[in-house]
């Protein structure tokens, strides 16, 4: 046995941006992200949707009021609902039209989100090689769900996975229901990029606010990587960065 298998694959610590407020946080994201773009003559981007983004769009949306092209973009959103098409309000393609897409220049058909309509297979199969063909992602945002979930990835998703069909946790559809109409169920199951497709990303940023998300945090860097834990997978990539407020961070320099 090689001393490589014997000890086996080389962790790393994120680098840490702990903040004293969600619009700090977001302020501080957005300029993270505006940052790759100057350097980038064609960016990829992995998006996210969620609560924490939000504002994030909100501030780049801003920075092309002021000047900012994002025509040259080509970005990949982590996931969508099965069964959601675009003009659901609660699917996460009609989530990216109306808070970014709409408000910024980025090009008709370069800001991609799986197709929830289709068939997951074949959707799954042509987004890997759509983010092939793009020279993979540059920078990918990613929140975290309180049980550790990246993306649509539930604990137990093994660290190489692919772009697939998921059964979504009961505590993940529990915390995404005010995101739908009163009396109306939360799709069971989506299509995600794989843990894999993530850590293929040459660079990683974790966001997170509020003090649910402390526990997840903790659990992600505080241990060894745990596919119980998925976000822990990121451990295995040298080029996370993780940016949250104090509330969300105040168990990351506890043991």
């Amino acid at each position: 046995m090689s001393p490589a298998a014997a000890t086996g694959p080389t962790l790393h610590r994120p680098a840490l941006v702990v903040l004293d407020s969600p619009e700090a946080v977001a302020t501080a994201v957005a300029a993270r992200l505006l940052r790759h773009l100057a350097t980038e003559p064609r960016p990829v981007l992995g998006l996210a949707t969620g609560r924490t983004p939000l504002a994030v769009y909100d501030r780049l949306a801003a920075a092309h009021g002021t000047g900012t092209s994002f025509a040259a973009v080509q970005s990949f959103n982590l996931d969508e609902y099965v069964g959601l098409g675009a003009s659901d309000p609660a699917s996460f393609a009609h989530y990216m039209q109306r808070h970014f897409f709409d408000r910024v220049d980025i090009a008709a058909g370069q800001g991609r989100v799986p197709d929830g309509t289709g068939d997951p297979a074949t959707v799954a199969r042509d987004y890997e090689a759509a983010i092939a063909k793009a020279g993979g992602i540059g920078l990918q945002l990613l929140g975290i769900g309180t049980n550790g979930h990246i993306g649509f990835n539930e604990p137990g998703s093994a660290f190489d996975s692919r772009t697939r069909l998921v059964t979504l946790a009961e505590s993940t559809r529990q915390a995404n229901a005010p995101d739908f109409p009163r009396g109306t169920e939360v799709p069971r199951e989506a299509i995600t990029m794989g843990i894999g497709t993530i850590l293929e990303a040459r660079q990683i940023l974790l966001v997170a606010t509020g003090a649910a998300k402390a526990e997840a945090l903790h659990a992600a860097f505080h241990a060894a990587p745990d596919p119980d834990c998925p976000a822990s997978a990121l451990q295995l990539h040298p080029r996370v960065e993780v940016i949250c407020d104090c509330a969300a961070g105040r168990r990351l320099w506890s043991a």
